[in-house]
């Protein structure tokens, strides 16, 4: 994660850089000034998450935990607080949502095409299941550990959702009166615009991504995520492959739309649950959200771009 650009126009502040695998961007509205100290704190906090959170980089508490064959490891209290909720949505999942992913998701590369083989594949598979998590917490402690020496934690699906909401309660505390928080396609809108009217946020067509939207939608405030297969994909042999695995398979999941756009109050409640009702389809997603309120609405997005409202 390198260096920033931050810029100030007509009322507005902002900055953009690239973290967590994607391009971040935030715009805050009310004095240059404030905004602009507030949006210098963002840049640092993401960098100190990333650093946290990722399973890729050495030294993270993520990849400590992985490295540690079933040990406890001291990590972070934020890495616990993460952990403990991506725990929860990993209950709720239907069986669609495993933090454990990584023993699979580290041997697919789809920017480079490949593909693993089933024999590789299935050994990983025997190492998926997030009932083998554990956390532990107390003053001036927090620990996480993994039944299975071989299990690899990934919070790819899960961490940019805690993380909105944590720069989210930052803007907050720092008396920024109206932004928008964009974690490469994660959403999170807060406050007032400087016209008065709602946010507008666009929900993505899968066959042109988020620069040409199927539909806008309004918001006074909240989250907006995005599950699809579109972007992070590539193609073999007449066959798509995306990054989206199934936790019993290891293979990407069998979806009936390309993309699902979710809205809650909270960003990591719209993250935890947009993959999950890609995963279960329109029909069966509406049990999903009839025994979760805090998901406010779901659509569904068609190739075509065609957008159905679950609720």
């Amino acid at each position: 994660m390198g260096s920033y650009e931050l810029d100030a126009e007509d009322g507005r502040t902002r900055i953009t850089f690239d973290a967590f695998d994607t391009r971040v961007g935030i715009c805050a509205y009310g004095d240059a000034k404030a905004c602009a100290s507030a949006l210098e704190r963002v840049f640092s906090d993401c960098r100190c998450y990333e650093r946290l959170f990722s399973r890729t980089i050495a030294g993270s508490d993520i990849s400590r935990v992985n490295a540690a064959k079933g040990a406890w490891v001291e990590v972070d209290e934020r890495t616990v607080e993460l952990v403990e909720a991506a725990l929860a949505y990993c209950a709720a999942s239907h069986g669609v949502f495993d933090i454990t992913i990584g023993t699979a998701s580290r041997l697919w590369d789809l920017k480079r095409g490949v593909i693993p083989d089933k024999h590789a594949l299935d050994e990983a598979m025997q190492h998926v299941d997030w009932h083998g998590v554990h956390v532990e917490r107390g003053d001036d402690m927090a620990h996480v550990r993994l039944d299975d020496p071989a299990a690899m934690i990934d919070l790819g699906g899960i961490a940019k959702g805690w993380i909105a909401d944590a720069l989210d309660a930052m803007l907050t505390r720092n008396g920024i009166p109206g932004y928008v928080i964009d974690l490469g396609g994660n959403i999170l809108v807060r406050g007032d615009k400087p016209d008065g009217s709602l946010w507008t946020v666009g929900l993505p067509d899968p066959a042109h991504g988020r620069e040409k939207p199927s539909a806008t939608i309004k918001l006074a405030g909240g989250s907006v995520v995005t599950s699809g297969i579109y972007e992070r994909a590539c193609m073999r042999d007449g066959v798509m492959y995306h990054h989206v695995l199934d936790p019993k398979t290891g293979m990407p999941i069998e979806v009936e739309y390309p993309a699902v756009s979710v809205v809650c109050e909270r960003s990591i409640d719209a993250e935890g649950f947009s993959t999950t009702l890609l995963a279960l389809g329109l029909d069966k997603g509406r049990g999903l959200t009839a025994e979760h309120p805090e998901i406010l609405q779901a659509y569904f997005i068609t190739w075509d771009g065609e957008v159905v409202a679950l609720r």
